[in-house]
C-alpha cells in the first residue's frame, strides 16, 4: 500500500539539530497514521514520535519530548522529524513506519506493532 523512504541523517555534535523526511509512495497517504521509531546498537527498536492521519495529534516518548518535533504534509506525501539539542543516546538507526489505513483522524500509536510499512532506516550519530 505505501513505500517509505527517509533522508537527512548524519553525524552531529551534540546539542546541534537535524531534521529528517520521509517520503512515501502511494495515493493514500493521507489513510495512514506515521510514526518515527529508532534502534540503538544491542537494543531494541523503540518509538520515538508519532502523528495522526489528519496530523491533529502527536505523541512523544519521554526522552525527546521538548526536543524532537514530528510533522506532515499530506499534499507531499511526507513526514518529518526535527530534532534539536541532540544528546549522545540518540545515536541510532531511525525509521519511518505507516499503521494500519483507515483509522481515526486523530489516532496515533507507540506500539511498533501497529505498524505495517517500514522504511529502511537513516543513521543518526551523536559525537561527545
Amino acid at each position: 500500500q505505501v513505500q517509505l523512504v527517509e533522508s537527512g541523517g548524519g553525524l552531529v555534535q551534540a546539542g546541534g539539530s537535524l531534521r529528517l523526511s520521509c517520503v512515501a509512495s502511494g495515493r493514500t497517504f493521507s489513510s495512514y497514521a506515521m510514526g518515527w521509531f529508532r534502534q540503538a546498537p544491542g537494543k531494541e527498536r523503540e518509538f520515538v514520535a508519532g502523528i495522526s492521519r489528519s496530523g491533529s495529534s502527536t505523541n512523544y516518548a519521554d526522552s525527546v519530548k521538548g526536543r524532537f518535533t514530528i510533522s506532515r504534509d499530506n499534499a507531499k506525501n511526507t513526514v518529518d522529524l526535527q530534532m534539536n539539542n541532540h544528546k549522545p543516546e540518540d545515536t541510532a538507526v531511525y525509521y519511518c513506519a505507516a499503521t494500519t489505513h483507515f483509522s481515526a483522524t486523530n489516532w496515533v500509536s507507540r506500539n511498533k506493532d501497529d505498524y505495517v510499512y517500514w522504511g529502511q532506516g537513516t543513521q543518526v550519530t551523536v559525537s561527545s
